[in-house]
């Protein structure tokens, strides 16, 4: 037998069968291509950026074989009906927060967050191993949906403002931008809330429509330009300290994806949820030092304010659990799993400060 032949036809059976071996998920796997239509202005890096970081995550892990195809507000769908486009079945997914769609089912606030609820960090343990995803199927089965949690802003502002607000007073008649049920306890201290999207606000501030507006922190909201319009700059945004956006999946369409596409799919929602929160941190504080070099007014919200506030929106809970059972379960399911958090964190940072000024007293 010829010893050169043999090594060449050895080294040749060799690398093919390293061929067959490797994996090309693009052929063995079916080639899918989905619309996903957003609620948020496509000049946000932010949230819009996220929407593009979903889609771009699938397909790199799918080496292309699942596409996702994202439009901004109004290319496929207006942005507060990005929902019901997903829900009938005119688009696959849509990028979107659910309590835009609260009067559908108050239970659609909670997806998102309600006023004077829970830190970003404790949000997420919330959603993974607090049961929430279970609690939240179900509101979202109901749409037609499957909500996965794929963004979360962080601790928001609380708005801008044309006047100051130095009393409970100053709220009566004022006509703001506001989302949620935040807008709702609001209403009980005289506001006039208006739920408009992201392209609508700063076009409402301009002619007068609305006396204020909020969004959602520094870096966003230097970009679409209410400074310009509002002087007066209001913290904390306390109806939304974490809210999570959610990839919106028509139902069917889910179910029909091949388990691995399933997983790739939850996988590139939690590390956008993460990535979205992450450069929020990372943008907001520069964004905050041009805002206030540029003569934005930084203000808090006066205690009494937030008292009331406080007051009005435990009101609001309640009447909304008297009248929905759903919303009143699943509201105190969250409270409860709140309120424990919020004495373990106080706990955890008693043990820090203490550690650090230990620290600080050796050195």
């Amino acid at each position: 037998m010829n010893r050169r032949r043999l090594i060449a036809s050895g080294a040749a059976g060799a690398a093919g069968a390293a061929t067959l071996a490797t994996p090309n998920l693009a052929s063995a796997q079916p080639r899918i291509r989905w619309r996903c239509p957003g609620s948020f202005p496509k000049s946000l890096d932010t949230l819009f950026g996220t929407q593009e970081y979903i889609a771009r995550r699938v397909s790199e892990l799918t080496d292309g074989a699942f596409q996702i195809q994202v439009f901004g507000p109004g290319e496929v769908v207006p942005a507060l009906q990005v929902l019901d486009a997903v829900g009938a079945g005119n688009v696959e997914c849509g990028f979107t927060s659910g309590y835009y769609y609260l009067g559908k089912d108050p239970s659609l606030a909670i997806v998102t967050c309600l006023p004077f609820g829970m830190s970003s960090r404790q949000h997420w343990a919330w959603l993974t191993h607090g049961g929430a995803r279970d609690l939240y199927a179900e509101v979202y089965r109901d749409q037609g949906v499957v909500g996965i949690p794929a963004g979360n802003t962080g601790a928001q502002m609380g708005g801008w403002f044309r006047k100051e607000i130095k009393s409970v007073e100053d709220l009566k008649g004022l006509k703001f931008r506001v989302a949620g049920y935040g807008g709702s306890a609001l209403q009980k201290l005289g506001v006039i809330p208006q739920q408009l999207g992201g392209p609508d606000i700063y076009p409402a501030l301009e002619r007068g429509v609305i006396d204020a507006a909020e969004w959602v922190g520094p870096y966003d909201d230097e970009k679409l330009g209410f400074h310009r319009i509002a002087p007066y700059y209001y913290y904390p945004g306390w109806w939304e300290y974490s809210p999570s956006v959610d990839l919106m999946v028509n139902a069917k369409a889910y179910e029909e994806l091949p388990a691995q596409y399933k997983a790739v799919l939850n996988a590139a929602c939690t590390e956008s949820w993460h990535w979205m929160a992450a450069r929020y941190d990372v943008l907001n504080p520069p964004a905050m030092r041009r805002l206030i070099a540029g003569g934005a007014q930084l203000r808090a919200f006066p205690r009494d304010v937030l008292q009331a506030c406080y007051k009005a929106s435990q009101e609001l809970f309640a009447e909304i659990g008297a009248q929905n059972p759903r919303f009143k379960r699943l509201h105190e399911k969250w409270d409860a799993f709140r309120i424990e958090q919020t004495q373990w964190l106080r706990v955890a940072e008693d043990s820090l400060g203490n550690f650090l000024a230990v620290q600080t007293a050796q050195r």
